[in-house]
């Protein structure tokens, strides 16, 4: 039954999930969501001059005192941190793709991760798996909060009663 397989991540964390049957129906829900991985973004963990030389931006001082200002751009390697985990979060999806009978996708990011996971996955994405995304930051809910979510908004059927 892991015909569905679930990515949701924010800028910090990826979680890979499928859907499985129960193993006693009788005592639990006859459909859950089992968490196979977790990748964390090792950049947004490090802070200040951890990861830049100088914790303060667009700063410095002169010789005789004055200040003047100048654009580092970190926004540019900020993007480029975000782009490589996008690239990895991809790269695992193939992985599960490959290791599950997967045939369907649902990606869950906040916007500008969702694209760059995209840009990333559909070169690499077989032709049977049919992909559906979602736009919202969901990283930090349960698997069944997830669950009960995507039946909400109904792209999972609602479970039935055992």
């Amino acid at each position: 039954m892991n015909q569905f397989l679930l990515a949701v991540a924010d800028g910090t964390k990826a979680r890979f999930l499928t859907l499985n049957l129960a193993e006693f129906p009788e005592y639990e829900p006859n459909l859950q969501w089992v968490e196979h991985e977790c990748l964390l973004n090792s950049a947004k963990e490090l802070q200040g001059q951890e990861l830049w030389a100088s914790p303060k931006t667009g700063r410095n001082r002169g010789v005789v005192g004055q200040s003047h200002s100048y654009d580092d751009r970190r926004q540019n390697h900020i993007m480029e941190f975000e782009r490589r985990f996008a690239q990895t979060i991809a790269t695992q999806l193939v992985h599960c793709i490959q290791a599950y009978p997967v045939q369907q996708l649902f990606l869950i990011a906040e916007p500008q991760l969702l694209e760059l996971v995209r840009n990333a996955l559909i070169p690499v994405l077989p032709k049977k798996i049919k992909m559906s995304e979602v736009t919202k930051n969901l990283c930090h809910l349960k698997p069944h909060e997830l669950y009960e979510y995507l039946v909400s908004k109904q792209l999972l059927p609602a479970q039935t009663p055992a």
